[in-house]
Order: structure tokens, then sequence, then C-alpha cells
């Protein structure tokens, strides 16, 4: 199938699917493999009844405290933050933009009352948004964030890592301590994370939300030379300037529960796919 030529033509339908649909695609082609917890919509893009992406809308950690920091008018309701978005690796060039582009026109059309879609593209792994650029996106400069890296190459988010570290017989609900990495092999990163924002809003409110903005937004997009790495010195705490950050986005184990749970439920799924002939 030539699906270049069908994104040409714009024949891409938008469907709501099933949480446990959207894990199986995300699973194949997305770096991260623990879903939102706070997600309202699995909105998955067919083409002639194949599924060829996803993309998650809901809210990341302390809804109501992100949307506050950047527009202090507005509450929860509001907004949309993208989770996760992912496209099958098989799909031409720039087909994401031409994706997004189709997942905004569904968020105008089911959710009117909606003024902005926010979303984060994690410097710190290696990305710096380009598809958000290329979807007219704004740009709303960046945070430093922060993760650990396993002996085994896997990443680990800090809000994960909390409860990982043994203390006697009993878990302990912080994260890992410097003996705790180092007797493990752990090492503890930092990067940056860069905010995006799209209005679904009209102009004037658009121009009225701009101007109560404490942040900065624009197209002055970032640059793969923004994306720096620092690496903890975990003897003396010091963090030192790294040219990269290496970790595998295959390894999925004890460090990662949520991510282990999410593959039992798509190979049971698919097990009874076969067993039924669906």
């Amino acid at each position: 199938m030539n699906y270049e030529n069908t994104f040409k033509n714009n024949n891409i339908e938008i469907r709501c699917i099933a949480e446990i649909d959207a894990l199986d695609i995300i699973f194949r082609n997305h770096y991260s493999k623990i879903m939102p917890r706070l997600t309202k919509y699995f909105l998955d893009g067919f083409i002639n009844g194949k599924c060829v992406g996803v993309v998650t809308c809901g809210y990341g950690t302390r809804p109501l405290h992100t949307i506050k920091k950047l527009f202090p008018s507005l509450k929860t309701k509001d907004y949309f933050e993208i989770g996760k978005m992912c496209m099958e690796e098989s799909m031409p060039k720039n087909t994401e933009s031409a994706f997004l582009s189709k997942i905004i026109k569904w968020l105008k059309i089911h959710e009117p009352n909606r003024k902005i879609l926010f979303t984060w593209a994690d410097g710190i792994l290696g990305k710096i948004g380009t598809v958000y650029m290329s979807s007219n996106f704004l740009f709303g400069g960046y945070i430093w964030t922060d993760l650990y890296i396993t002996d085994k190459g896997e990443k680990v988010h800090p809000r994960t890592s909390q409860g990982l570290t043994d203390k006697g017989d009993k878990i302990c609900g912080h994260r890992p301590t410097k003996k705790y990495m180092i007797d493990n092999g752990w090492s503890h990163y930092k990067g940056k994370q860069f905010r995006y924002i799209y209005f679904l809003c009209n102009k004037k409110e658009k121009k009225r939300l701009l101007s109560e903005s404490a942040e900065k937004w624009g197209i002055d997009y970032p640059k793969t030379c923004d994306i720096l790495w620092e690496k903890q010195d975990l003897i003396t705490g010091d963090w030192l300037s790294v040219p990269k950050m290496f970790y595998d986005q295959t390894v999925t184990t004890r460090a990662n529960k949520k991510a282990v749970s999410n593959k039992s439920k798509i190979v049971g799924l698919k097990k009874a796919r076969e067993f039924f002939d669906i």
C-alpha cells in the first residue's frame, strides 16, 4: 500500500480506541512504555482500517498546577496535554505532522471548549520537538529534569524510582540513595524538557492568554545543540557535563513495574485474539 499517497490525499481517519489497543502500538514504536495515568482519549490514526499511529490526550502530574503556572486564568478543563505520540516506523517522512493536524481538528470538534493543547519534548532523551515545530506549535522555553539509568541500560523516572530502595526488609518511599546507585550500577542524569503549546481557541482569546503568560511563546525553536546532559559524580555529588546519555529503550525490568504490567497485558490480548481468530 502506498501510504505516502494516502496521506497526501488526506485520507487518515481518527478513532477513539481502548487503552490496551493503544498500548500495543506504543510498545512497538515509543521510547517510553508507561502510559500517563490521567488519560481521557486514546486516539489512533487509521488508513484503510490499519492503525498507523496513536496520540493520547489527558494530563500529566499536577494538571491544575501545570496550566496555572503557564496561564493563571485557566483551569484543568481548559486544556489537554499530549501524553504519548508515535507512528509506525514504516510510515513515510512528515506523516507525524499530518497525523497531528488531524488530531487538532478532531479536538476542535469534540472538545470545543478546550483552549490549549500542551506538550513536552524530551530533550533529555534527545528529542527537540521537530513534529511540533512543523505543526506550528509555539515554543515556551524549557525546564531541567532528571532520570536514572540502571545497570541494564533501562531509564527510570524519579517518580518510578521511589520505592525501589531497600532498607532492611522494608521498601522506602524515597529516591535511590548514592550508595544504592553505586552498589547497583545506576547512573543519575540531568537534561532538558522543551515546552510547546497549540492554541485551540479563537484569536482574541489567544492574544489575551499570551499577554497574561509569564513565559515567552514563539517560534524561536530549540536546535540539536540545545540538547545538553549532565551526569552526577556519585562520589562527590558534583554534576558534570557529558556529550551523551546512553540507555536501552528495549529493556523493561523490575525498575518499571507498570511497563512490565503493560507488556503482560499486550501479550494476553494477542493470545486472546489468536485464540478467537480476531
